[in-house]
């Protein structure tokens, strides 16, 4: 019988790296691609993916697989950087990785990957997957503290199939012993950390290159002037840190941000209590479930407003121009932009963009 072909989304990181170990050990035909999305180049001139094509070609040379660049850049500039900036225009707090995983790393990657003779295409993140009767369950990972469901709550039932998740089962920690057991070059590699096109740069700096800073007052509620922001972009709901109006005579505890008013661009702030930053539920406009919409219109869940955060029970109901979700526990900072990611006790069931926090 024929070896089945799956193309392995190789980023130069351990995980992907293993992801390609396991698969070749497994008896599969492995071919590794590399995706780079964002061209720039750093202070010394250098392109910065080439530090992380250069340890896939080391990793798949010492697998004994064939691999491949690929450049979507073009697309990903249309399809997620456009929306990131758009979002960030708006007032908004977008998540470009999200957006990735649907318009890129299971969109034109798939594409090009069946071009390539794929039977199926596998990463290296941290989930499960289930096909079953013509359908495909998106499933949460072993390793409850790296679980990445989150980033994938957009893709449709025809990006879910053909795909394989060889990492689904394990614990990090396992992932970089194997890695270290079988020489991969990658095996003491730092994980990338934050937004992939900025990396480990100042974000302000970053943002100030698209799009222009209009300063503007910081207030309080009572009509108080502290000082003067930045840029309303540059701020999240909740945020302590970077205000510079720390100091001021009289004030109990620090200030945080409880709301951005794009139209007359002014921040406002709070100290103290941080009773204004609960809220008691939001609403999205729509929601991609997986692996389809409920027939009830409320249903019971749980969920998550942010990667790093527990799973909050919920309460949901579709309704004809969206979904009102309601938390048993009020839910602090929810942010515009951000979105929330139903699950029950084995699956991710999908999720959508948070349009409006409800007090």
């Amino acid at each position: 019988m024929d070896k089945k072909t799956v193309v392995v989304g190789m980023s130069g990181g351990v995980d992907s790296s293993v992801a390609a170990l396991l698969l070749k050990k497994q008896g599969y035909n492995v071919i590794g691609l590399f995706m780079n999305n964002w061209e720039e180049e750093d202070e010394n001139g250098c392109c910065t993916a080439e530090e992380d094509y250069s340890d896939v070609r080391r990793v798949c040379s010492l697998l004994d697989i064939p691999y491949y660049g690929v450049n979507f850049s073009k697309e990903y500039a249309e399809r997620v950087f456009s929306y990131f900036l758009d979002e960030y225009k708006k007032g908004r707090t977008p998540n470009p990785d999200v957006l990735c995983n649907r318009e890129i790393k299971f969109g034109p990657f798939k594409k090009y990957a069946k071009e390539l003779g794929a039977d199926y295409i596998a990463t290296g993140h941290y989930c499960g997957i289930r096909h079953e009767n013509g359908l495909h369950y998106l499933l949460k990972a072993a390793d409850k503290n790296k679980d990445q469901t989150y980033f994938l709550n957009q893709l449709s039932q025809e990006q879910l199939d053909g795909v394989l998740f060889p990492l689904a089962d394990m614990q990090k920690p396992e992932v970089r012993k194997i890695a270290e057991e079988n020489g991969l070059a990658t095996a003491d590699k730092k994980d990338s950390t934050g937004i992939c096109f900025i990396g480990e740069r100042n974000f302000k700096k970053f943002l100030m290159n698209y799009i222009p800073a209009k300063e503007g007052d910081i207030k309080t509620y009572d009509g108080r002037t502290l000082g003067r922001h930045s840029g309303l972009m540059y701020y999240t709901i909740g945020q302590r840190k970077g205000l510079d109006i720390g100091g001021q005579a009289g004030d109990a505890g620090r200030w945080f941000v409880i709301e951005k008013d794009l139209k007359n661009n002014i921040l406002y702030v709070a100290h103290g209590e941080e009773d204004r930053l609960y809220s008691k539920g939001l609403y999205m406009n729509e929601c991609n479930f997986i692996p389809y919409a409920p027939d009830k219109k409320e249903f019971e869940c749980y969920a998550k407003f942010r990667y790093r955060q527990d799973e909050q029970k919920v309460n949901v109901s579709v309704r004809e121009n969206g979904l009102y979700v309601e938390f048993y526990e009020k839910q602090r900072a929810i942010t515009e932009g951000q979105y929330a990611v139903f699950y029950d006790e084995e699956k991710c069931l999908g999720g959508g963009v948070i349009e409006k926090a409800v007090f």
